[in-house]
């Protein structure tokens, strides 16, 4: 199993929500790890640095180009970031959420698509799913994804396809937009502290 390098805090008690939060391309484990105490609060956050380097910017898998994925690669560190997900998770915490931005969305999705009951709930922002998911059960599962309809790397037409593929494989589902592009605007961050309130409420 890879060990990541990742910064914790400890949540409010045992029972407190388990929160992972993962960082865009070129960001790390402090990205929004201050965020997702004001998101979530009392929960138990981890946030694992990417470990790949793509010219001094940190990632979570290689891609060959922009919006190109190396697909074996993407396999290989999905399997290692859902056993490290697996391993936190034994130590305790819940609800199981997961948030991340653009790279760190992907990442995310990729596990949820390989390992769908490791999360309960996740937010996917600005999320690059350039491929078919295969069928999963995500019965019980929430999820917000949050999107840009101007969005240049991530199209409006890819994610209401990832809420499409979601619906239909039993999850629920909300999607949240906003007129820019791909940059994080507040809208977004409300609507998710919104989501994650009623998630661990």
């Amino acid at each position: 199993m890879a060990e990541y390098i990742y910064r914790e805090a400890k949540g409010a008690g045992a029972g407190s929500p388990l929160f992972f939060v993962f960082h865009g391309t070129g960001g790390d484990e402090n990205q929004f790890f201050e965020l997702a105490g004001q998101l979530l609060p009392g929960s138990r956050v981890i946030a694992p640095r990417g470990d790949v380097s793509e010219g001094g910017a940190l990632r979570y898998f290689r891609r060959t180009g922009e919006g190109v994925y190396d697909m074996a690669d993407l396999a290989r560190r999905t399997d290692a970031m859902a056993a490290f997900v697996a391993a936190r998770k034994a130590e305790g915490g819940s609800p199981v959420v997961g948030l991340g931005y653009s790279n760190g969305a992907n990442i995310l999705a990729a596990v949820q698509f390989a390992a769908p009951d490791l999360f309960d709930a996740t937010v996917l922002m600005h999320p690059l799913i350039p491929f078919s998911p295969p069928a999963a059960g995500f019965s019980g599962k929430q999820v917000l994804i949050t999107a840009g309809r101007r969005d240049p790397m991530a199209s409006a037409q890819g994610t209401e396809a990832l809420a499409a593929y979601f619906s239909a494989n039993g999850g629920e589902v909300e999607t949240l937009w906003h007129e820019g592009g791909h940059e994080l605007r507040p809208e977004e961050l409300r609507g998710a502290q919104a989501f994650l309130g009623r998630i661990a409420g």
